[in-house]
């Protein structure tokens, strides 16, 4: 997209991408840890058992990522989308009056498929067949919408919390989620038809079977686990590390949560922009350096203003982290085979999403502190550094396989 004469179609699909990755990630994703206390403290669940909902959905849920990336590719985008956009909106309302743990564990599923089907993986199909050489921006500006998203809930549904309950308070988030995303997704096209950006000025299609084969696919995927754990693992502890480990009330974690998003916000802009300037692999290595190397700051969370620095630099590294690796694959493999190339890195980048949250409440249970927790955190983050770094910078090098 050029900034100074964007065409119509091309603004649809971006404010399409902001909308839907506000509802789908910034409400379901990010809204819901803020919950995870109430449900401690009303149910007397563990920290284990509420974070592993979110592991049980991805799991069970993600292992069919790559058929809906084929999908996606066959039929485009948009319908998948609405579908996803529902799925995912039903899920809050049914949680909001959930009473056991198999209830729980249900539409945990369902939030998890419609995170699939409306989530990031067609937004970043959709937004890579519109543009080319703005690539990065269109992303960016789309990703915006997880930090509002993210920075907004808290703070809504803290309000909620005190009017109403945190019952009443879900079942509204869910109905806003489809509200807020369903109509513009209904007007959109899957394909530009008269862009100056198209996809027809992308290189040949490399097979699939040939990309798979290839050693950039696993550095790709791994380093993308790795970055992916990281930043779930602390995220999704967050709320609970606040309000019960440091005792902060709730409009003291909501702050905080509040400024982790809004900082993602800089984050999306920033890579967007770099990414569109330098080769996209150091931008994703300061990515994940930058969530790396706020973690240990946790450490110190108790010494005044240490934690909104950490905050600050968390929220900087989160708002480029799943923003970089769509459009890292479209940088090595094209857009022609994003959706199934996607769908496969999204259903173990979904594995480590999913178990990450559950590790580090597990090891805080079983010690009594989030130390161990956080050490696994950071020398995850370590790893995809060193992964990332041995990716090939072009396209073509992709064919350098063995």
């Amino acid at each position: 997209m050029e900034f100074k004469k964007p065409n119509s179609g091309q603004i649809k699909v971006t404010a399409t991408g902001f909308l839907s990755l506000f509802s789908i990630v910034g409400i379901s994703f990010y809204g819901l840890p803020f919950f995870y206390d109430f449900w401690v403290q009303d149910y007397g669940w563990s920290r284990t058992t509420v974070t592993s909902g979110n592991a049980f959905g991805k799991i069970i849920i993600g292992m069919f990522a790559f058929f809906a990336g084929w999908v996606i590719d066959k039929l485009g985008p948009r319908r998948v989308m609405m579908f996803g956009v529902v799925l995912g909106g039903s899920a809050l309302i049914g949680l909001s009056m959930v009473h056991s743990l198999w209830q729980f564990y249900f539409f945990y599923l369902i939030i998890a498929m419609g995170y699939i089907l409306g989530g990031p993986l067609p937004n970043q199909v959709l937004i890579s067949r519109w543009f080319t050489t703005t690539r990065g921006k269109a992303m960016g500006i789309a990703y915006l919408g997880i930090g509002f998203g993210g920075m907004l809930v808290p703070q809504i549904a803290k309000r909620l919390n005190i009017q109403l309950d945190w019952h009443m308070s879900l079942m509204i988030l869910g109905i806003l989620m489809i509200c807020i995303a369903f109509p513009m997704i209904w007007f959109i096209r899957d394909n530009p038809e008269n862009s100056t950006e198209t996809v027809k000025t992308e290189p040949p299609k490399i097979p699939i079977g040939e990309i798979v084969r290839g050693w950039p696919f696993y550095l790709l995927l791994i380093g993308s686990m790795c970055s992916i754990g990281a930043v779930s693992g602390t995220g999704q502890n967050l709320k609970l590390f606040f309000s019960i480990d440091l005792k902060y009330t709730q409009q003291e974690s909501a702050n905080v949560l509040s400024m982790v998003l809004g900082a993602s916000i800089l984050g999306r802009l920033l890579m967007g922009w770099l990414a569109d300037k330098i080769q996209k692999k150091y931008v994703m290595m300061l990515i994940y350096a930058l969530i790396a190397g706020s973690i240990p700051l946790l450490y110190l969370a108790s010494t005044p203003g240490i934690v909104y620095l950490f905050a600050f630099i968390f929220g900087i590294g989160l708002g480029g982290d799943y923003m970089i690796i769509p459009l890292m694959a479209a940088e090595l493999f094209g857009v022609n085979v994003m959706g199934r190339v996607m769908g496969i890195i999204l259903t173990f980048d979904g594995l480590a999403e999913a178990f990450s949250p559950m590790l580090v409440g597990w090891l805080r249970d079983r010690g009594g502190s989030y130390a161990n927790g956080f050490a696994a955190l950071m020398f995850l983050g370590i790893i995809g550094i060193a992964t990332v770094a041995m990716l090939p910078g072009k396209r073509n090098t992709i064919t350098d396989k063995h």
